[in-house]
């Protein structure tokens, strides 16, 4: 209400007398198969534990800024095995400063890196630079955190990879798979995420339109008196358009079609985000259609029309 009063028992009132005359406008409540709930729970656990390594990664930098700047310049991946190992063993500037080539190589070796030798110099060298610091007392402070850091992060990148396993065995036997990963830009882990946030009812969209308005995709139009304006979507479900913009970004080097749909936005002044979201509502059409008609991607009938306006 504008005045802001609550009231349950006036709420299902109105709820009741909806479903009472105007129930021919409402539609059935989805249910997805116990399937493709499984893989929401999969899936969305693994995206959960990837937004979690990035959090603590991001403290870890915050902290080495404030302590330990030669590290920042020492390391340019720092949830990356050798990194975590290297600081977990000498998290403070003097203890680094005494790492030698051997432990350093040793390290990047298990991590499989390449170009060893000149990079174990650099980190080294890097380790060893002058920088100011701070009081002895406050360095050890910040070491035992960043050692309880590299911790989580290594507990977090084992859990990752286990729950990918997962994630794709769930993905790998449900029914719908083999038409979502025919899709450009679109792997394991990504059209496991798609599916989960989509579900699989036959019935819960009733066109492709429904299903773009809901993946947040397709822009919404305000007109007010002679005014009239057309606004990208701001309510969405964020884990779906983060899936949906990853795979519009993939398709560009994965579809002719898809570079050519983004090449014409850009030509028409639109900026990046821009245009790849008008590349992934085109995408989510596309899904929508092989999904209705049971049949896997074919880029030349995914983007034919578009082919035979052009030569027109």
């Amino acid at each position: 209400m504008v005045s802001g009063a609550k009231s349950d028992a006036a709420d299902a009132h109105t709820l009741a007398d909806m479903v009472r005359t105007d129930s021919h406008q409402l539609r059935p409540v989805a249910g997805d198969t116990a399937e493709a709930e499984a893989i929401k729970v999969v899936a969305r656990a693994h995206k959960t534990l990837i937004w979690e390594r990035t959090r603590h990664t991001q403290r870890l930098r915050r902290a080495l800024r404030d302590y330990f700047p030669a590290a920042l310049e020492a390391f340019e991946d720092l949830d990356a095995a050798d990194t975590l190992e290297l600081l977990a063993k000498a998290p403070d500037p003097a203890s680094a400063a005494k790492l030698t080539i051997a432990q350093i190589t040793a390290a990047m070796k298990r991590a499989r890196r390449r170009d060893i030798p000149a990079k174990a110099t650099r980190i080294q060298g890097a380790l060893r630079a002058e920088h100011l610091g701070q009081p002895t007392v406050l360095t050890a402070a910040y070491a035992v955190t960043t050692r309880a850091a590299t911790a989580v992060l290594t507990v977090l990148h084992e859990q990752i990879k286990a729950l990918q396993g997962q994630v794709d065995a769930y993905f790998g036997r449900h029914p719908d798979a083999e038409i979502i990963l025919s899709q450009p830009g679109l792997g394991q882990v990504l059209g496991a995420r798609v599916l989960a946030e989509f579900g699989d009812d036959r019935d819960r969209y009733a066109d492709a339109k429904s299903r773009k308005n809901y993946a947040g995709t397709s822009p919404i139009t305000r007109a007010s008196g002679k005014k009239k304006t057309v606004l990208a979507r701001f309510v969405h479900n964020d884990r779906l358009i983060d899936a949906l913009m990853t795979q519009a970004f993939s398709a560009l080097n994965a579809s002719p079609g898809a570079r050519a749909y983004y090449d014409q936005h850009r030509a028409r002044g639109a900026h990046h985000n821009a245009a790849l979201r008008q590349l992934a509502n085109r995408l989510v059409g596309i899904l929508h259609g092989c999904l209705t008609t049971r049949t896997t991607y074919d880029e030349a009938t995914a983007w034919a029309h578009r082919t035979e306006k052009a030569a027109a």
